[in-house]
């Protein structure tokens, strides 16, 4: 007789400290559960879920880069969520829906048991649709100003340059470049930065050296071995998109 498969999770949370406290609660609370990744910012997430897909996703909503609601847009009926915030609005909105369910930051154990009681219960049915929940969440976050221009060298000038002409932006040795539809210029400022301080609904990781601005994409289209590329609007050459980011592409 084979064993029962064990479930699995992904712990998303920033803070180092409360990540490893979180999976240590879990691994006295659940004990069947394989933690089978572990992520530190919305990058991290993403990835991990492509390469594990699992059951159960606790996902801090505050994180660098991609927040977890972001990331929650892309788990949609892969994978169950339960929401890690400190926020109690957060927490209330994601309850009230009774598809998802909370956990509040610091931890409380009994909370917690019932958090994962309620997710046993859960797993033998279809991840449910968080669109609605998402877009109270989304509602409820606090506002942030996103980067909106950015001062880059242009042979001697230095050119301010609005993200809304920006087609996207390459990693190159020690520098970024900046792609615009008439030129290119250079910025001391790395990828990861750059998603941090991007509108993440606009600008997109699509490979470790690129971030494409959505707006700019013309199409999208599979060379022979079915690999995904990008047509830019105002540019003419495309950008390959990795495995690990192709998910973002399956409805176009």
């Amino acid at each position: 007789m084979s064993a029962m498969r064990r479930h699995t999770a992904l712990v998303a949370e920033d803070e180092d400290v409360l990540r490893e406290e979180l999976q240590a609660h879990l691994r006295d609370l659940w004990p069947d559960l394989n933690i089978e990744a572990s992520a530190g910012n919305g990058l991290e997430a993403l990835l991990a879920l492509d390469r594990h897909v699992p059951d159960v996703v606790f996902l801090d909503i505050e994180m660098p880069g991609l927040n977890g609601i972001d990331i929650a847009r892309q788990i949609q009926g892969r994978s169950h969520v339960v929401f890690v915030t400190a926020y109690d609005a957060y927490a209330v909105a994601a309850f009230e829906q009774g598809a998802v369910d909370y956990v509040l930051k610091p931890y409380d154990l009994p909370r917690l048991s019932q958090t994962i009681r309620r997710v046993k219960e859960r797993l033998g049915s279809a991840p449910p649709s968080l669109d609605m929940l998402l877009r109270e969440l989304a509602a409820a976050r606090p506002v942030r100003d996103h980067l909106r221009w950015i001062n880059a060298s242009q042979g001697q000038d230095v050119r301010i340059i609005t993200v809304d002409e920006i087609c996207y932006f390459r990693a190159e040795s020690k520098y970024t470049l900046v792609i615009t539809a008439d030129g290119e210029s250079l910025i001391r400022r790395s990828l990861k930065e750059l998603l941090e301080q991007l509108d993440p609904s606009q600008f997109w990781l699509v490979h470790r050296s690129t971030i494409v601005n959505a707006n700019a994409i013309a199409g999208v289209s599979r060379d022979f071995r079915g690999h995904v590329h990008l047509k830019l609007k105002q540019r003419s050459e495309t950008l390959a998109v990795s495995e690990a980011h192709e998910h973002l592409f399956r409805s176009m």
